[in-house]
């Protein structure tokens, strides 16, 4: 159901990002083993969260606030 939600499908893309970030600082060669193929996402998530670590940061407390607000 968190893909018919604009919301929800943005909190999981958060989360992912997130926790593949802090998979890849505890233990490195679980995402970096999987570069290519459906696996990738998870290091390209990590990529992600490491490069644009402030605006992911950013994005994470707006959507705290956002759902404290409802």
């Amino acid at each position: 159901s968190a893909l018919f939600n604009f919301q929800s499908l943005l909190l999981t893309i958060l989360l992912v990002i997130c926790t593949c970030t802090y998979v890849r600082a505890v233990a490195p060669r679980l995402v970096d083993r999987n570069k290519e193929g459906f696996l990738g996402l998870f290091f390209m998530s990590a990529r992600i969260g490491e490069r644009l670590s402030p605006y992911v940061a950013i994005a994470c407390i707006t959507m705290a606030v956002t759902m404290l607000m409802q």
